[in-house]
């Protein structure tokens, strides 16, 4: 492992629950990525662009060992800040595609993404890859600084509104949103950001598309609990019960991980055996 965050940028992810890292993706890589994106999203027109899961399970092209997605989630140094946030166990357990297209682009309500998740203990470190250029104006996300503090998820409520992603939505007493920071990237940049930060982003109202790749990892100590999906009671449109997990690091801590589960489903979903979902998580 390489110390790729300094000793700032992690004490900056330890006191605020998220980090800007100086790091940035390779423009290669970034080509490939934004190249596979445009690909993805015209070839499946018939799911929200707001919410493409597991490209990484999208067969690699001609020539390629692994398709951008995977590419991306595997790199080196994506892995070694990762690894420095988690530790050395480290399981990846989703992607997705975060797409708000021009002009009609659905807010995310302010939560957090404990809300939604079955792994216990409840750890996530989540890499926000910007592919376009990211703004206010263009729906960026937005972070209540050290909320993830205390370590605590706080009282949501439904909100089935058309106009959102997700239908959990943080009381508003719960926050203070005056505090909250813009998450304004330019391509290749990235956030890393606490499964207990209380975050969202606004609708892109504008005329330019927001792309992104998220990655999502955990830490390998922690258990991705599939009977914990059984007991939600939001009403969730997501499925997160046939998530694939991979070990991309050291070794499974928990020994209870099922690392097979998933996989061949998933295959088959982007290989034109079944129909994709309208998502995998929140």
């Amino acid at each position: 492992m390489k110390a790729i965050l300094s000793a700032d940028e992690l004490r900056q992810y330890k006191e605020q629950g998220y980090v800007f890292p100086k790091y940035r993706l390779p423009a290669p890589l970034l080509d490939r990525l934004r190249k596979g994106i445009d690909r993805l999203l015209a070839t499946y027109t018939d799911v929200a662009q707001e919410d493409l899961a597991n490209p990484h399970m999208i067969a690699p092209t001609e020539g390629a060992q692994l398709n951008p997605f995977m590419e991306t989630a595997r790199h080196e140094a994506i892995l070694d800040m990762v690894e420095q946030v988690l530790g050395p166990d480290v399981v990846l357990w989703i992607t997705r595609v975060l797409c708000k297209p021009p002009v009609k682009g659905r807010e995310v309500p302010w939560h957090q993404d404990g809300e939604y998740w079955p792994m216990r203990p409840l750890a996530t470190c989540s890499v926000w890859i910007a592919v376009d250029p990211v703004s206010e104006a263009n729906g960026c996300m937005r972070f209540i600084p050290g909320s993830h503090k205390q370590q605590e998820l706080y009282r949501h409520h439904q909100a089935n509104r058309d106009n959102l992603v997700l239908n959990l939505e943080l009381d508003r007493d719960q926050f203070d949103e005056s505090a909250a920071v813009n998450v304004e990237l330019e391509p290749g940049e990235m956030s890393l950001h606490d499964v207990r930060m209380i975050h969202g982003s606004l609708a892109n109202t504008s005329g330019q598309r927001r792309a992104a790749l998220i990655l999502r990892y955990m830490p390998a100590t922690s258990h991705y609990d599939r009977s914990l999906v059984a007991q939600r009671k939001d009403n969730s449109p997501f499925n997160i019960f046939d998530q694939p997990l991979w070990l991309m690091r050291g070794r499974d801590r928990s020994g209870k991980n099922d690392f097979a589960h998933g996989h061949e489903l998933w295959k088959k979903r982007y290989t034109g055996g079944l129909a994709l979902p309208k998502g995998s998580e929140g």
